[in-house]
């Protein structure tokens, strides 16, 4: 068996895992980096380019089908599946040889196999043994099914519904998530239809419920249906169909039946228990400097506990880079992360929701600015509003905990969110700013007025 040694020893080369490679070979570690599969992982190859670029087909279908409404003459003739997936595909594939080029320009070993983790800082690749100063666990997550129910056919996870050759007629996608409301917006775009199965209250039951209020109001209107507070109990499969049974009873015959129930932490089969490190419920247990139970081995991304998204583990093997170099880098607050879930309309958020807020804090104050007044918004013909959440009560100074916004491209205005809270600043801070005529971002200078007491529009 042969022997080899690095500074840092990485295995997986999803975001988390290959963003520690890059940082550390930038900070002068030899590093090798393990992959059993393609460089980028579940996010570049199965979930956050493919599904963004579906979305993006998707919008121009609804572009296409209403351009009457902006005075422009225009038709969907169809979806042409084949085309839709040349496009993704070409996304992904530009992204993967540019990524693919940078690794090697960094001069990291990369080892393609299957690696386990064998203890005490060494992972096991066929013949090959590799032992790091560090090793960094970056496995990431797969797509989770429920006992029971078989995946194949027309039933699918996230991973087969990226690479659809037809749109399904009739679609149930169980699980109201993000994955779940962004697959049913495409679908719906794509001329489906649609029925979300969500066992808790509510759509995107993780958002504050402003949120999930105006999520399931706009979806109403495109005509997506959703039950929610139901729980699946089975499906059952024929030639040409799939029936799906709830336990009140109800059946829902379909083409397809999307198993959108959450994503789980890829660690079984990697050696992590024999090898003694701490685990909880599947998750690799570590502290706020992503440091485990055994010296020198961090774990990072989607195995550990917390939100499952790729900027986050991007965000941890930086983290874990940094501070195995000597940086000593400050520990990522899970709250400051920016969320977005890309449907039609989209949420995005950071910070608290008013519920956390209220625990956290006590009295809040907040204020709701909605889209109706913002020329941009309007141009878009999108509705939404924003809800900014401030710590104590009205009349006193508090930094802004949260905000939640709802609407189309929202998403891209969550940069500026995420600095208001993670700067901790007061209403009154950005109330001072200014803010370009017509944008959306003008909703948030707006909001932050109002917080601050001069609004200049209606809000409420």
């Amino acid at each position: 068996m042969a022997e080899h040694t690095a500074d840092l020893v990485i295995l997986g080369g999803g975001s988390g895992g290959y963003a520690c490679a890059l940082r550390a070979a930038e900070l002068g570690l030899s590093v090798v980096l393990v992959e059993k599969d393609k460089l980028g992982g579940t996010c570049l190859h199965r979930g956050c380019i493919p599904t963004k670029a579906l979305l993006h087909a998707a919008e121009v279908a609804d572009h296409a089908r209403d351009g009457a409404r902006v005075g422009v003459r225009s038709t969907l003739d169809g979806i042409d599946m084949t085309g839709v997936n040349s496009y993704k595909d070409g996304v992904v594939t530009k992204l993967y040889k540019g990524l693919q080029g940078l690794v090697s320009s960094r001069g990291i070993t990369l080892v393609e196999g299957a690696g386990t983790f064998v203890g005490p800082r060494t992972v096991r690749v066929g013949d090959d043994r590799y032992t790091g100063t560090d090793v960094v666990l970056a496995t990431g997550s797969y797509a989770r099914s429920l006992p029971g129910l078989e995946l194949g056919g027309r039933v699918v996870t996230s991973d087969g519904a990226i690479s659809l050759d037809d749109v399904p007629e009739r679609v149930v996608v169980l699980g109201g998530g993000v994955i779940g409301v962004e697959f049913a917006s495409v679908w719906r775009s794509f001329g489906a239809e649609v029925t979300i199965v969500e066992a808790l209250p509510r759509l995107v039951p993780a958002e504050d419920e402003f949120a999930s209020k105006l999520l399931e109001r706009a979806f109403r209107r495109r005509k997506i249906k959703f039950k929610t507070g139901v729980r699946f109990t089975g499906a059952t499969r024929t030639g040409d169909a799939v029936t799906v049974t709830l336990e009140s009873g109800e059946e829902i015959e379909a083409d397809l039946l999307l198993v959108a129930v959450g994503r789980g932490p890829n660690t079984t089969g990697h050696g992590y228990s024999d090898a003694g490190l701490a685990m909880d419920g599947g998750f690799v247990t570590v502290d706020e400097r992503l440091r485990t139970n055994l010296d020198g081995v961090r774990a990072v991304g989607d195995i550990t506990r917390g939100l499952q998204l790729a900027h986050r583990g991007f965000a941890h093997g930086i983290f874990v880079a940094e501070d195995v170099a000597g940086l000593a880098p400050e520990p990522i607050a899970e709250a400051g992360i920016p969320r977005v879930t890309y449907c039609d309309p989209e949420i995005a958020s950071v910070g608290l929701t008013e519920e956390q807020a209220r625990d956290v804090h006590g009295d809040v104050q907040t204020v709701t600015y909605d889209l109706s007044g913002n020329g941009k918004s309007q141009i878009l013909q999108t509705a939404g509003a924003v809800k900014l959440i401030k710590a104590g009560a009205e009349g006193t100074d508090g930094p802004v905990v949260g905000v939640h916004m709802v609407g189309s491209r929202v998403g891209e205005l969550v940069g500026e969110a995420q600095l208001v809270y993670n700067w901790e600043a007061l209403p009154a801070d950005v109330a001072s700013l200014i803010h370009a005529h017509p944008t959306q971002n003008e909703a948030l200078g707006e909001a932050h007025l109002a917080l601050a007491g001069k609004p200049l529009h209606t809000h409420g």
